[in-house]
Order: C-alpha cells, then sequence, then structure tokens
C-alpha cells in the first residue's frame, strides 16, 4: 500500500464528499449531519480546494485533513488548528490518518506555526489514541459541552507543540 499526501485539487471535490458523508457520526461530530440532498460538493464558500490536504492510496483519493487558523487574529498567526479529518471508513487502521497528522503538521510548520491544537469529542477514544500517538496531549476538557443523542458529551482540547 502506497499513501501520497497532497494539496487537494477542484476534482477531488466528489470523492472528498463520498468519504465526508461516509464519515460523519455523532461520535466523531457535534455537527449537525451533512445533508445529502442539499450539499451536492464539498467545496464551497467555507472550504477552498487547497487549504485541504488528501491522502491517496494507491492512487485513490482516501483521506483528508484541514487545517487554519482557528482564531484570526495576528496575534493567534502561531497556532493553527486540525479542524476536519476523515479517512475513507474502507481504508481505516492502516496509518493514513497518521499520515495525514503527521503532514498536516509539517504544512503548519512550513506556514509558521509554534503549536497545532484540534478538539475531539470525549467519547471518541480512537481518533484521542491516535491523536497521543502523533504527540498530541489534553490542553483542557470542556465538560458537557454537546448535548448528542441525549448525553452530554466533553469536548476535549489537545494540541502538539512544533
Amino acid at each position: 500500500m502506497t499513501v501520497d499526501i497532497r494539496r487537494a485539487r477542484e476534482d477531488d471535490d466528489a470523492r472528498l464528499l463520498e468519504i465526508d458523508f461516509a464519515t460523519w457520526t455523532t461520535s466523531v461530530s457535534p455537527a449537525p449531519p451533512p445533508a445529502r440532498e442539499e450539499r451536492t460538493s464539498f467545496f464551497d464558500d467555507r472550504r477552498n480546494a487547497g487549504d485541504y490536504l488528501v491522502a491517496e492510496v494507491d492512487g485513490k483519493v482516501s483521506g483528508f485533513v484541514l487545517v487554519r487558523q482557528a482564531i484570526p487574529i495576528e496575534s493567534h498567526e502561531h497556532v493553527l488548528s486540525i479542524n476536519e479529518l476523515a479517512v475513507d471508513p474502507a481504508v481505516q487502521g492502516r496509518g493514513i490518518g497518521g499520515a495525514l497528522i503527521e503532514a498536516a503538521a509539517a504544512d503548519a510548520a512550513r506556514r509558521g506555526a509554534r503549536k497545532l491544537t484540534l478538539r475531539v469529542l470525549g467519547g471518541n477514544a480512537g481518533a484521542r489514541r491516535l491523536y497521543e500517538r502523533r504527540g498530541f496531549v489534553v490542553e483542557g476538557v470542556l465538560r458537557g459541552e454537546f448535548l448528542l443523542n441525549g448525553e452530554l458529551v466533553d469536548d476535549v482540547l489537545m494540541a502538539r507543540h512544533l
């Protein structure tokens, strides 16, 4: 299996949308589910191809990550955040998520960031282990931040210094 990471292109749109639909659950996202009948494109006014990195596995787009400045002010330019990370369920568990995280960290460092942050739902143990293996540590926990499926869920803030 060969994994290549590259900048996303406009022609990745349909495949990234497929992955987004295939990976969304309340265990990974507090946001409302993507509406298939309303959403026909991955890229839109909030999502630009050039902002994403994609993983190709044996030539097929199989995952993506978005790194951006979460607080767009000058005093916060040294901190970038992983805002989206998804890997096609058909190829999960093969190191693709880790490769995307490492590529995101390298990209953030090239852009001058000193710290890379992310937020993960408290119950998403698999993602938390993945992030910890990649050098992220818990910096804070917002207890009961989300109400998902009738249950209060923590929002865990993690960071990795670059």
